[in-house]
C-alpha cells in the first residue's frame, strides 16, 4: 500500500471519527455516535502494536495538515482517545500477567504426568517446568543486562521437589521476570535470540511463550484456546521477525526449494507473504503476487499454525495452492 493511500485513509478516518465525536445531539443520536465510536475502537484494538503506533503517527500527520484551531486540536486527541499511544511495554507486561494467571489456573489441578498432545513426549510437568524456567531465564538475562548468549543451564531455577508445586513455582517465576521487566528501561540494549536487541523484546517474547503454552494446556484438555485477534496477529509477526535469528530453523528454511506461502487472517483481513529458498528468507505484510500456497484461518489459528499447534489439514484452516509447499514450510519451521 502506497504512502499516499495510507495518508489519505488516515485522514478520512480522522475526519469521520472527529465529526461523529463533535456532532451535537440534534444532528446525531448520542447512542448511535457511541456505538459507532466503540465499534471503531474495537476494530483498532485488533491491530498489532506496531500497526497501532503507525496509525497514531498517520493521524497526527493528518491533524498537522489542518489549519490551527479547535478542529486540529480535536484531530490531535484521536490517537490518545483510541489508546494508540499507550505504553506498549507495560501492555505486554499486563498481558503476560493475565495470561500466566490463566495458565496456572488451567494446569493447577491436572495430574503432572498427563501427556501434552501438542508437544509429543512432554507431560504437563514438562510443560509447566519449561514455562517457569523460561521466565527465570529471562529475568536473569535482563537483570544482568547480558551482552552475549546465556545458557538456561547457567540460571538457578529453585525447582520444587514435588511436581505438584510447579504451577505455583511458575507463577512465582513470572512474578520475578515481570518485576525485572518493569524496572529496566525497555529501550536498553541487550542480547536476545531474536531480531530486537532491546529489553522490550523479552516482554513480547514472554507473552507469546505464555499464549502458546496456555494453548498447549487447553488443547491437551480438549478445550479451544481463546486468543484475541490483535494479540495473535502480533504473535505471527513476532515469529516471522525472529525466524532468521534462530540458527537451526534458519538453516532448514534456507534448504527449502524456492516458494512462497501467504498467511491470510479471515477475521481481520491481515495478510503475510513469506518467501524462502536458496535466495534467502523474507516476508511482507502485503498480499503481493499469487503465492505458491495460501493458508487461511483466523489470526489465532494462524498463530497456532506457525507454532506447529495447527496442522495444514486442520478443519479450521483452508489451504489453497500447492499443499507440498505448506507441508515443507511447516516441517522446517516447527520447533
Amino acid at each position: 500500500m502506497s504512502d499516499a493511500l495510507l495518508n489519505t485513509l488516515a485522514e478520512a478516518l480522522a475526519d469521520v471519527v472527529a465529526t461523529i465525536d463533535t456532532c451535537d445531539d440534534e444532528t446525531l443520536d448520542p447512542d448511535t455516535a457511541v456505538k459507532w465510536l466503540e465499534t471503531t475502537g474495537s476494530l483498532l484494538d485488533r491491530l498489532p502494536p506496531s500497526d497501532r503506533r503507525s496509525l497514531g503517527r498517520l493521524l497526527r500527520r493528518a491533524a498537522g495538515r489542518s489549519p490551527a484551531g479547535p478542529w486540529r486540536e480535536t484531530l490531535l486527541r484521536l490517537p490518545e482517545s483510541f489508546g494508540l499511544d499507550d505504553d506498549q511495554h507495560e501492555l505486554y507486561c499486563e498481558a503476560i500477567e493475565h495470561t500466566v494467571r490463566r495458565f496456572t489456573a488451567v494446569v493447577r489441578d491436572v495430574d503432572p504426568a498427563t501427556p501434552v498432545t501438542t508437544c509429543p513426549g512432554w507431560t504437563f510437568a514438562d510443560l509447566v517446568r519449561h514455562h517457569g524456567a523460561t521466565h527465570r531465564w529471562a529475568a536473569h538475562v535482563v537483570g544482568v543486562r547480558a551482552c552475549e548468549p546465556v545458557s538456561a543451564r547457567d540460571v538457578p531455577l529453585a525447582l520444587p521437589a514435588d511436581p505438584s508445586g510447579l504451577p505455583a513455582w511458575t507463577a512465582e517465576s513470572a512474578g520475578l521476570s515481570l518485576a525485572v521487566l518493569r524496572k529496566v528501561d525497555p529501550e536498553a540494549p541487550i542480547w536476545s535470540c531474536g531480531a530486537d536487541q532491546h529489553v522490550a523484546a523479552y516482554a513480547r517474547r514472554l507473552l507469546f511463550e505464555a499464549v502458546v503454552h496456555l494453548a498447549d494446556a487447553e488443547l491437551s484438555l480438549g478445550r479451544e484456546p481463546d486468543i484475541a485477534a490483535g494479540t495473535a496477529a502480533d504473535g505471527v509477526e513476532e515469529f516471522l521477525e525472529n525466524l532468521p535469528h534462530l540458527p537451526r530453523l534458519a538453516r532448514l528454511v534456507a534448504a527449502l526449494p524456492a516458494g512462497t506461502v501467504r498467511l491470510t487472517a479471515a477475521d481481520t483481513g491481515a495478510a503475510w507473504t513469506v518467501a524462502f529458498g536458496p535466495d534467502g528468507f523474507s516476508w511482507t505484510r502485503t498480499a503481493g503476487p499469487a503465492p505458491s500456497a495460501e493458508v487461511t484461518g483466523t489470526a489465532a489459528d494462524l498463530l497456532l499454525f506457525v507454532h506447529g499447534r495447527r496442522a495444514p489439514g486442520d478443519r479450521r484452516l483452508t489451504v489453497a495452492g500447492d499443499p507440498a509447499v505448506v507441508e515443507s514450510w511447516r516441517a522446517a519451521t516447527v520447533f
